[in-house]
């Protein structure tokens, strides 16, 4: 500490305002000359120890005191500021730990060059085992550690000395003039060159109110002002300051673009209100501005709006300024382009014979000429969106085959009437060119800006995100890219033998590996593009910036992204066209036939799999849905076929009149219940949000359990009603569930057959019409009167609370549960008993039904307790249902 005590007692203290806004490297420099010097002398002067002096009421605090223990720190206690000369001692260096840094004896401390320290910074170095850190100026709190702050726009000295006064007392650093090291700008405007540089740079520009906040929460001992989740808090709004009027968009889009406003900070205004700073301009519609702007009104195109909420910061207005149409400089662009000149009769007939050529050589060429881009929506199938036409995409995607550059004398020559094969191959190069381009599109203007490290306000969208949006894209770019490779190859050195078939049958393969993972989870795709373009507004402006531009031809991502899901079908149709125009004689009409029976085995697979993975996704839907569902639902064999809503009207699986779901599967039958209180059990992952599961698991029941399927006949007391006849493997009868149906959707009849033909599948039985028996409602004691009745639901309601009561004041630990199944165990050891006449009363009750169930077959999963607790055993008996 003797180098430290050195600075201290040399440098002294400057005043805290001048201190902090006129800095320089020439002060660095000589702090560090000093340290250097003062790092010499080390050995030459006397070791002096650090001394901590609790100042008033820091003496008083107990978890204070602990701290300079474990810091191993001595300190004694002061109780009033005139004894600091007393204290003043060669052999320490006294540190001050001030309770308060806004009251007197602080500011007679500061003015008598003591060195001051607040309680959190002894309380944060006795945490993590640190030395006291070492600071000419008072220091209370760390908060600000490592933070760099230049200040911008602040007119008022007396606020400006006020906030950086509390940054150095949370150990910040300021810089008068802005730079590479500055990690935050503090605006409070939105105009000058410090913050044109820091949005260049991507610095965050935060409020005043950053600092006051941060000076709130200063006695929090694990507190970091520069937290994402506290900073973003505070940060400078792309729009404050700024009133703005737009003008040539439609109604939709000027609502959401003023509710857009009004979320980053901005007002709007009608077009033409003088208290407006900016004027957004539609550039494709607008030609002509309805009147003079002044020079304060900034006429900027719609790129710089959605641009700055990108950037989450006010983007420079210079770049995006609108220029009018009839301008000087294009008047006179437009005059030298005129033909009404004394010469006009040589320019127009020079104009001619270019055309001519022109046309010449699209004749004889194998590739389309440009078109103008409003002719790009009369292509052929395939190509709706043809951006192989703007000069752009053949620099960015290289569009153009190579050959096209080539003279026409080195390429092979081409007949002067074309056949109908080389058209139908000529269009699906040219449709398979604009395909890929489109993909190249996709990939460079939205996937890899959003993966981009660095990006200015943070990353736009999570990686899982950007994963879930784009898939295989690039997968399907790869192998495309080569198809597209080998039919120019094909087209530029046509010949009616060469075999078109053979490029598709070479790359079916790749085509199965990468088409279904795309297909399969485009809803999903399609869904997380709405779903972060409502949530994220910096996502909806980056959309909205890259929709406009030429490349993507004024189409969404959504709809560039479905662009994968028809070319396969697209392709299908240009080869069979092909076939249909190849000579029997033709080696390639066999190839051909190949191909087209490839894709469409390519697609029967996609469609498969799509079938498969929303199969899977159902079950997962239910697992969601039902709480303490099994973990064995989930099956690849497995598949959901059918719910039901209905109503318990027996005592299983639930109380009478609880709503049950059944979840029909190919081989199961899931019973869940309605939760009576819905908590939500589940944790979805990051960035996911889905509701608390709203069913209860009851059982979960293979087919093969049920023997019978009961259609309860129709009466005046009994509607919509049947019920299961079910052989639970620990039980030695059977077991009655009865329902009522809910749904109006599905008929009963439906509903019954359905169920038995799935039940005859699973136990390979043909006759799925013989599971099904009609009954009165009479004989099972089936009744559908009053379910819904006021009384109905207060019975249940008294009964639900009762069994809560029962459980709540219940002194026995032992479930009843076990206490039944022992005395099963010791009933079924007692050899010659017979039953006693209780036993044989209740099940003398119940009708016989024993003989509706088949051969007992091996179940899959054993009934769980709740029919060992509750079961209404049917007897065997030689009474038969009629």
């Amino acid at each position: 500490m003797a180098d430290n005590s050195t600075l201290a007692s040399t440098t002294g203290s400057t005043g805290l305002a001048d201190s902090s806004i006129f800095d320089s490297k020439v002060v660095e420099t000589s702090k560090e000359n000093l340290c250097i010097r003062s790092a010499s002398c080390v050995e030459e002067m006397p070791q002096i120890e650090t001394r901590v002096i609790l100042v008033q009421e820091s003496g008083k605090q107990e978890e204070l005191i602990k701290a300079l223990k474990e810091i191993k720190l001595p300190f004694v206690k002061m109780e009033s500021v005139e004894e600091v000369k007393s204290l003043d001692s060669p052999e320490f260096e006294n540190v001050f730990i001030v309770m308060d840094f806004q009251d007197s004896v602080f500011n007679e401390l500061y003015k008598a060059d003591c060195r001051v320290i607040g309680p959190p910074v002894v309380l944060n170095c006795a945490e993590k085992g640190e030395p006291l850190p070492f600071a000419c100026r008072p220091l209370y709190c760390t908060s600000m550690m490592n933070l760099v702050i230049c200040f911008t726009g602040f007119r008022k000295k007396e606020e400006l000395v006020r906030l950086v006064t509390l940054v150095h007392h949370m150990g910040g650093v300021i810089r008068k003039d802005f730079n590479s090291k500055v990690t935050h700008l503090v605006a409070n405007c939105t105009q000058g060159e410090k913050f044109r540089v820091a949005v260049s740079l991507g610095t965050p520009i935060m409020k005043p109110e950053w600092i006051y906040k941060a000076w709130e929460r200063r006695d929090e001992q694990d507190f970091c002002a520069s937290v994402d989740d506290f900073r973003n808090e505070f940060k400078v709004p792309p729009f404050q300051d700024c009133i703005l009027s737009f003008l040539g968009f439609s109604d939709e889009e000027k609502t959401n673009m003023e509710e857009m406003t009004k979320m980053q900070g901005g007002n709007y205004l009608p077009v033409g209100d003088e208290r407006c700073t900016h004027l957004i301009v539609e550039e494709n519609i607008v030609k002509e501005l309805p009147f003079e702007p002044s020079k304060k009104l900034y006429v900027v195109k719609q790129e710089w709006f959605w641009g700055s909420i990108q950037m989450d910061a006010r983007a420079g207005e210079t770049m995006y300024l609108y220029e009018k149409a009839n301008t000087p400089e294009l008047k006179k662009s437009v005059s030298l382009l005129s033909l009404n000149t004394p010469n006009s009769n040589r320019k127009r007939r020079r104009l001619k014979e270019t055309l001519a050529q022109l046309s010449r050589e699209a004749d004889s060429s194998p590739f389309p000429p440009r078109k103008r881009p409003s002719a790009e929506h009369s292509l052929s199938i395939g190509s709706l969106l043809d951006i192989s036409n703007t000069p752009e995409s053949s620099i960015n995607y290289g569009e153009t085959p190579k050959s096209c550059t080539k003279s026409t004398k080195n390429s092979t020559p081409v007949p002067s009437k074309q056949s109908a094969r080389w058209q139908v191959a000529k269009e699906l190069y040219q449709t398979e060119s604009n395909y890929v381009n489109i993909l190249a599109t996709i990939i460079q203007l939205f996937q890899v800006p959003l993966e981009e490290e660095g990006q200015r306000g943070g990353p736009i969208l999570a990686p899982e995100e950007i994963k879930t949006i784009f898939g295989s894209i690039p997968d399907i770019l790869d192998v495309h890219t080569k198809i597209k490779d080998d039919l120019e190859d094909l087209i530029v050195n046509w010949d009616e033998s060469k075999s078109i078939g053979d490029i598709f049958l070479k790359y079916s393969k790749d085509l199965v590996k990468i088409y279904p993972p795309f297909v399969n989870f485009f809803e999903m795709s399609k869904e997380t593009i709405i779903k972060c373009e409502k949530q994220k507004p910096r996502f909806h402006a980056f959309l909205k910036i890259n929709q406009a531009k030429p490349e993507c031809g004024r189409q969404s991502l959504v709809e560039l992204l479905i662009r994968p899901v028809q070319r396969l079908p697209s392709v299908a149709l240009l080869l069979n066209d092909l076939k249909k125009h190849t000579s029997e004689e033709n080696p390639d009409k066999s190839t051909l036939e190949k191909a087209i029976g490839s894709l469409k085995e390519v697609m029967t697979h996609i469609n498969e799999d799509k079938r498969k993975t929303e199969a899977q996704k159902q079950i997962f839907d239910v697992v969601y849905e039902v709480d303490g569902c099994p973990a064995n639902l989930l099956s690849s064999h497995r598949s959901l076929v059918q719910r039901v809503e209905t109503i318990s009207l027996g005592e299983l699986p639930c109380d009478r009149g609880e709503q049950v779901t059944l979840f029909l599967f190919n081989d199961c039958l899931e019973i869940a219940r309605k939760r009576h209180k819905v908590i939500g059990t589940f944790r979805s992952p990051p960035g996911h949000t889905r509701p608390p599961a709203s069913l209860k698991h009851i059982h979960l029941m293979p087919l093969s359990q049920i023997k019978k399927v009961l259609d309860i006949r129709e009466t005046e007391d009994c509607h919509n009603a049947f019920a299961l006849l079910v052989r639970p493997p620990t039980e030695q009868a059977n077991v009655l569930l009865s329902f009522q149906m809910t749904s109006e959707e599905l008929p009963k009849e439906n509903w019954l057959k359905m169920l038995c033909r799935h039940v005859a599948n699973t136990i390979c039985k043909a006759d799925a019409e013989n599971l099904i028996y009609t009954a009165d409602p009479e004989s099972f004691e089936v009744n559908t009167k009053d379910m819904d009745s006021t009384l109905s639901r207060a019975s249940r309601a008294i009964k639900k609370t009762s069994k809560k009561v029962t459980r709540a004041f219940s002194f026995s630990k032992t479930p009843k549960r076990a206490l039944r199944r022992a005395l099963m165990t010791s009933q079924s050891s007692a050899e010659g008993r017979s039953p006693s006449s209780n036993e044989k009363h209740v099940m003398s009750r119940l009708a016989s039904t024993s003989s509706l169930a088949g051969i007992p077959s091996p179940s899959l999963v054993s009934l769980p307790a709740f029919f060992e607790r509750r079961s209404h055993t049917l007897s065997r008996s030689t009474t038969h249902l009629i």
